[in-house]
């Protein structure tokens, strides 16, 4: 990823430098349990140690590859230079490239996990700052962008909380799923190496052995894992559209905080635009775009292929330090939100009253009047507000057919506010509990 949408943390899990320390660390202690088994020398494998503390040279790497065209024997000839050749001669021994390159990707993907699931915490304890300082600010509510029934902000945070929280059940079921590794060597039968030294190295690298492993660990893990981080891109624009469409300047209900010295347009200088929230519109686009190759990498030719190595190569770091920024970034907005009570009931009142017609509705055919006959009278009174802004509990009260049915004191009492927020204490302890 470019370092504008980068933060120092997740990029340095993909950098070449951590790689090829994982890499050693999984020849290092599979040749510890190859020499408890007694398959190779004790002295052997120590002299590996040697390396421990080294920081392996990627330029160098590199040159060997140009030569042998194989990543990991370039790996294995330098891993050599630095512990010498004749105590290295058992290094790799009974194990194939994949047996490193799979079970890297995953503590990779698994140390990913841990830092997003980090984020998703930070973010969850912002939306429930905000919902429980918003739980009784009154806002409308919208369908198909217009105005349906009274709700509150901190309905509005809540339900991102809890959208969020799922994500974050849903993060860690996927960093189990992906915490597997293989040591099983070609096709995976173990033939030329002992079970026992995969589950040696797993132990030691926080991970569980792959059941069943062919010469890969099945990409249908990696494909759930992907799907997840797509799931939760989609979450945060969720949360992003909802904000910009608060700031529009005919709503302006919320808006992203607006710092000092900021400028919103080279052209003209009034304007405040939502910047953050369209930023996290289209990073959650490009999280989005690895699943769809994640998935078609399950499919594998026989027992190996390579066809899914160039595209995790991009998918695995990308997918993951974007979606890292993209939760800090989102937490930072949630913060800082700027909210507009006034507006919030200025808005709700730019049509007087229409938002109370679902009461009136249920009361005209609760004191006897046919569901059809009801929606016609309400609607027709309805309309009169949206053609010429009139009060509508007050055309309510001038239609004597309404007044037979309910009584004046019946109209009046539709209109309290108060009802449509008598359950919000219920749904709050259902998402955060009592």
């Amino acid at each position: 990823m470019i370092p504008r949408y980068s933060r120092p943390e997740m990029v340095a899990i993909w950098s070449p430098e951590t790689k090829f320390k994982i890499w050693f660390e999984i020849e290092a202690h599979a040749c510890d349990a190859m020499a408890d088994l007694g398959t190779i020398p004790r002295e052997n494998a120590d002299a590996v140690w040697k390396a421990k503390d080294v920081t392996f040279d990627v330029a160098r790497i590199d040159e060997i590859e140009a030569v042998t065209k194989h990543d990991v024997i370039a790996f294995l000839t330098h891993l050599a230079e630095h512990v010498g050749s004749d105590e290295a001669r058992f290094v790799h021994q009974g194990m194939t490239s994949s047996d490193v390159l799979d079970t890297c990707l995953n503590v990779q993907l698994v140390r990913a996990s841990d830092i997003l699931i980090a984020d998703l915490v930070a973010l969850l304890a912002a939306l429930k700052r905000r919902a429980m300082e918003h739980k009784n600010t009154v806002r409308v509510g919208r369908s198909h962008g217009i105005h349906a029934e009274p709700t509150t902000m901190g309905l509005t945070f809540a339900r991102f909380y809890a959208e969020m929280d799922r994500n974050l059940a849903r993060l860690k079921a996927v960093r189990e799923e992906i915490a597997t590794g293989a040591i099983s060597g070609a096709v995976g039968t173990f033939a030329n190496i002992d079970p026992r030294v995969e589950e040696h190295v797993c132990a030691k690298l926080g991970l569980t052995p792959e059941p069943i492993s062919t010469q890969v660990i099945p990409r249908d893990r990696h494909a759930m894992f992907f799907a997840v981080l797509g799931v939760i891109a989609s979450s945060i624009e969720n949360v992003a559209i909802e904000i910009r469409h608060m700031q529009r300047t005919e709503v302006l209900e919320g808006a992203e905080f607006f710092s000092m010295g900021q400028k919103g347009s080279s052209a003209m200088p009034h304007k405040k635009n939502p910047v953050l929230t369209e930023n996290l519109t289209g990073l959650a686009r490009l999280v989005r775009m690895s699943v769809i190759p994640a998935m078609e990498n399950v499919a594998l030719w026989h027992e190996r292929d390579i066809s899914h190595s160039s595209v995790e190569r991009a998918i695995g770091p990308d997918s993951t330090i974007t979606l890292d920024f993209a939760l800090n970034r989102l937490t930072g907005v949630v913060d800082k939100m700027l909210i507009f009570p006034q507006n919030m009931l200025d808005n709700m009142n730019k049509f007087p009253g229409l938002v109370m017609s679902q009461r009136v509705l249920l009361a005209l055919t609760q004191a006897g009047v046919s569901r059809e006959a009801a929606y016609s009278m309400v609607q027709r009174n309805a309309l009169k507000v949206w053609e010429d802004r009139v009060d509508f509990r007050e055309e309510l009260l001038a239609d004597a057919e309404v007044v037979a049915a309910l009584g004046v004191d019946g109209i009046n009492e539709k209109f309290d506010m108060d009802y449509h927020t008598k359950h919000v204490d219920t749904i709050f302890k259902r998402v955060f509990g009592a």
